[in-house]
This record gives structure tokens, sequence and C-alpha cells, in this order.
């Protein structure tokens, strides 16, 4: 790779990095990107009612395979150094500059783009389990033969200068509800639910659901809100969250009807209004041999064999998932990558190595090759 295209992934990093924008909202993100891929000779789509761009380059003749590669442009909206902002602390600025490096590489390969199609998709709201079924809904993948994504691992997974050819996601899944009723006086109990006490009874009967214990699965509240700055007021109301793993995509409908048993229990026992307000869930992996296959050789082609790593078996999601399950056809898999993260992601202060980047796009540059030359 030149030092020109090494300085010209930086500056992309660098402005991707410096310019999060939130689930839903990448309309700057969208820009930057569809200009870089006009310019490197892209058919561009763009959507009138969400973000996101696709880019198109190769034969796209239908005679030979079409290949994409994915990339998530959405950012967190966490607590930074006392802030809160929009904060790319799961690496999604780096994911966009890889798949905009291979563009770089490829875009005057005739020896690829004469035998392969070359779709490029930079999916919104990954970070809230909706945007990948939003673009299959928009057809972007329709005619896809393999599918790629690609991903930063935190060190404890793999090494940095190291690559696995999947990553194994599990399922997750979010359940929000509200416990609705009347504020009534610290000394008068008798005359209110409290919504602490039906929160607490929920939270306790979670902690009771067990599965399997060689499925990897968990249940928990990760928000619990009531009452205010006064403490002689019972609170009848309250907002509560459940987050959901399982790594099986079948313990997770049994996770999720649990909970649903949970709060059905609640509102019988307390006689309690409970309001789900949100429900959504991200799919665990569908991994093709036939992807992985591929990606462990250009794994093994670029890094070697010695920094070949397994499968990363993960609790942690990503709707990437959901093209295959929506759509069979797909041959897709996403390449985990060392790059020494830590302290881990979504952390508000997450690093990594940056040069790890150019071992990204370099394998996912070779994935191309492999397929342009017909190799399998």
């Amino acid at each position: 790779m030149s030092n020109a295209t090494k300085e010209l992934v930086m500056e992309t990093f660098n402005h991707l990095h410096a310019n999060p924008e939130l689930s839903w909202e990448e309309v700057n993100t969208t820009a930057f990107i569809r200009k870089k891929l006009e310019e490197a000779g892209c058919t561009v789509t763009v959507f009138d009612d969400c973000t996101g761009v696709v880019g198109d380059i190769g034969n796209l003749s239908g005679d030979v395979p079409i290949i994409a590669l994915r990339a998530d442009m959405d950012a967190l909206w966490q607590e930074v150094d006392g802030e809160m902002k929009a904060n790319h602390s799961c690496g999604h600025d780096a994911h966009m500059t890889m798949v905009l490096g291979v563009l770089q590489r490829v875009k005057d390969r005739k020896d690829i783009l004469d035998q392969i199609g070359i779709r490029f998709i930079f999916q919104p709201a990954e970070e809230v389990g909706a945007g990948a079924l939003k673009l299959v809904d928009k057809g972007v993948v329709d005619n896809v033969d393999f599918y790629y994504g690609i991903h930063l691992r935190p060190f404890q997974e793999t090494e940095n200068g190291k690559a696995a050819p999947a990553i194994v996601h599990g399922a997750t899944g979010t359940i929000a509800f509200e416990i609705r009723g009347d504020d009534a006086h610290g000394a008068r109990p008798h005359l209110t639910r409290n919504a602490v006490e039906i929160g607490t009874y929920i939270v306790n009967a979670i902690h009771t659901i067990h599965l399997d214990p060689n499925i990897p699965h968990s249940a928990k509240v990760t928000r619990f809100q009531a009452g205010g700055r006064s403490t002689n007021i019972i609170p009848g109301s309250a907002t509560l969250a459940v987050d959901l793993r399982a790594q099986q995509n079948e313990a997770m409908d049994i996770l999720v009807k649990r909970v649903h048993d949970v709060l059905d229990s609640a509102r019988s026992l307390f006689n309690a209004t409970i309001t789900i307000t949100e429900e959504y869930g991200i799919a665990a992996a569908v991994v093709h041999p036939e992807a992985e296959a591929m990606a462990r050789s250009a794994i093994a082609a670029v890094l070697g064999e010695e920094n070949t790593a397994d499968p990363i078996i993960t609790p942690g999601g990503d709707d990437f998932h959901f093209y295959t399950i929506k759509k069979p056809h797909l041959k897709a898999t996403m390449v985990g990558l060392g790059c020494d993260l830590k302290p881990g992601l979504h952390h508000p202060n997450m690093t990594f190595e940056r040069d790890a980047m150019f071992n990204g796009i370099d394998v996912l540059t070779k994935i191309l090759e492999l397929h342009s030359k017909g190799e399998k």
C-alpha cells in the first residue's frame, strides 16, 4: 500500500472519528461517503426515507458473482469526560474507513473488476438493531452472492496482528416497560401500589430464569427509574429495561417468553398496569461455511497461518446477521480483527491500534482477489 493511500485512509478515519452521528441521524456521514464513492467511480444509491449509501463497481452484468462488503455507520450516545455526546466507541468509524480503503485498493484493478461485481454497503442504525432490516427491505442484497463484514475485536478476544474468519455473535434482546400508577403520601402506602416494590419483584423474578447452562445466556435489568427528589412520596410509576443475551436463537425465544411471563405475573399479583414500550432484538450469527473458508484463506495469505485465529464466539450482537436470516441465499461471514482494542467495546474511552486497519483493508481486498480468481 502506497504512502499516499495510507495517508488517505488516516485522513478518512480522523474525519469520521471526529464527526460521529447517532442511529438514523448519519446525514453528514452519508454525504461524506457518497462523495468518496462517486469520486472512485461507483454507481451510488441513496434512500429518500433513511440514511445509508450503497456503491457498486466492477462487472455488474449478472453473469459473474456479486461480492458485498458492509460497514456500519452509527455512533453511540454516552458520557465522555463528563459530557453526553455521540461517540464512536464501537469502531464503526474504523469499519467505514476500512471498506473505503478497499475501494481505493481495487478501483483501478481491472483484473478484479472484470471478474466480479462489488457492492459497498454503508448501513445505518446498527446500534439499535434496525439498519440491516431496513436495507434488506430496500433490496440491497437481493442479487448479492457473498457478503462480508468486519469488526474490531477487544484484546481479550483477538491479539493485535491476528484476525478470525468469523464472529459467532449471540442473539440479543431488549424489553423496556412502564409501571403506571398514582403517587401517594409516604405515610399512606395502602393508597397506592409502590412501583419500586413492583419493579423489585420483577428484578428478582428475572433472576430466577435459568436455561440450559451449556448455552451461554443472561437476563438482567439494566434500567430502573422511579421516584423523584421528595423521599416522602411513594412512587406509583417507574420505567425499567431488560437486556437479554443468548448464544442460540432458540434460547433467546425462551428467554423472551420467560420475561413476558414475569410481567404477566406482576400484573396479576399487584393488579398493576405494566405496558411494554419497546421490544426488539438481534439474531444470533448464521455463518456460511464457504464464506468463512474464503475469509480464512484471505487471512492466512495476508497475515500468515500463525495469525489466523479460530472463529470468535461472543455474547455481543450485530444486526449483520439479519441479512442471512432474511435472505438465506447469502453466503456471509464477519471478519474479527485483532487491534489491541482497550478497555473494551462501548467503553467511552475505547482505543485501538490504528495501523491494524491496514490489516483489515488487506484481508478484505484479498477476499475480493480470491473471488475474482474463482477460488473456493
